[in-house]
């Protein structure tokens, strides 16, 4: 078990070998904001999610209507095509299950970014990674599941777009954490506390 001293710094060593990183690395240390960053970044991610298909739905709505596209009545239950539709439609119903939808994310960036500025990461692009990578996996795990009902091919189809709106919609749910929370700031502070 590793026992810290005064200042954060780990018993038995010298602090100046160590990092910055780890040298703000104490039992005392408090990063704000978190939770309410969490909050507000699920919130976010779900609306997102929402606007996103619903622009999606309006650009395929437009294509059917000019004849670039055949309308859903023209064409077969299932295909690449159809996949697409059904998450970008699937994702519309994002924001109706708000209580599903939220804890869901709050969770998953909770267990991924949210646990970053109190392991001392304060670069920018591990966040923006990973809540793009966490957006992909939670809505295109969902669209795929109800695409592949219909056929393998809808099912893909639907996995690609339902992951291309998750991974947009995280990045911008990971900007907005780090607005909020402001993690490099937080972490700098520490690092100064100790001197």
């Amino acid at each position: 078990m590793t026992e810290f001293g005064p200042n954060g710094a780990v018993a038995g060593t010298d602090s100046s070998a160590l990092p910055a990183d780890y040298r703000a690395l104490g039992p005392n240390r408090k990063i704000r904001r978190v939770k309410l960053g969490l909050f507000l970044s699920s919130l976010a991610a779900c609306l997102g999610v929402t606007l996103i298909g619903l622009f999606l739905t309006f650009v395929f709505g437009v294509l059917e209507g000019v004849g670039l596209l055949p309308t859903m009545f023209d064409r077969p239950n299932s295909g690449f095509v159809m996949g697409i539709q059904m998450a970008a439609m699937m994702s519309l119903f994002n924001f109706i299950l708000f209580f599903v939808t939220v804890p869901a994310a709050w969770l998953a960036m909770g267990l991924s970014i949210g646990r970053f500025p109190h392991q001392g990461i304060s670069a920018r692009a591990p966040y923006l990674r990973w809540a793009s990578i966490w957006g992909a996996l939670l809505v295109g795990g969902t669209t795929s599941g109800f695409g592949v009902t219909a056929s393998l091919l809808t099912g893909l189809g639907a996995a690609l777009t339902g992951a291309c709106i998750g991974a947009l919609a995280g990045l911008v749910c990971g900007l907005l954490f780090l607005a909020i929370v402001k993690p490099a700031e937080q972490l700098h502070q520490a690092d100064i506390s100790v001197f």
